[in-house]
């Protein structure tokens, strides 16, 4: 189990749900080396993947949007795992629904979205995928309320996540 200091927790937690959920996940990356792979995949738990992804979804819809995440090669991490199905059951209900929307699009597109681009041609998935516009523009607005809701079911399940040391 990934352990973490009870102080440390404690002043993650009074500096707001970013930094509590962030402590977490970089525990995580730390345990897998920075790199989801193979070889790392199993040294978290089925939960802990689900907080991870959270940060990964979080991060990268913030900064670049689905077409980001895709080349960033998290599409499969995030649609082809049971995530949308976790958010749900930890009470973000409308986050996994925008996710399940997101999923029909990759879905549909996936070799398109997932193969190998310039940085022109990734500047262009912008325009070419509009699709994914208003779910971008749905989680922007929603983030702290999201956020909040994954920080809390955590905090209420918090060994399931951590050792607290």
């Amino acid at each position: 189990m990934v352990k973490i200091e009870d102080a440390l927790l404690r002043q993650a937690a009074s500096e707001g749900m970013d930094a509590f959920i962030g402590l977490i996940t970089d525990r995580y990356k730390e345990v897998i080396g920075g790199e989801l792979t193979t070889q790392t995949m199993p040294l978290l738990t089925s939960e802990q993947h689900s907080l991870l992804a959270y940060q990964i979804f979080r991060d990268e819809i913030m900064e670049g949007g689905f077409c980001q995440l895709i080349q960033n090669g998290y599409g499969g991490y995030i649609f082809a795992n049971p995530f949308a199905k976790v958010m749900r059951l930890w009470g973000v209900g409308e986050l996994s629904k925008l996710i399940y929307k997101a999923r029909e699009i990759y879905d549909a597109n996936k070799k398109d979205l997932e193969r190998e681009r310039t940085e022109d041609e990734f500047m262009a998935m912008y325009e070419q995928y509009e699709a994914f516009d208003d779910l971008e523009d749905t989680f922007l607005e929603k983030e702290e309320e999201f956020t909040a809701l994954v920080a809390d079911y955590v905090d209420e399940h918090l060994n399931v996540f951590i050792e607290v040391s």
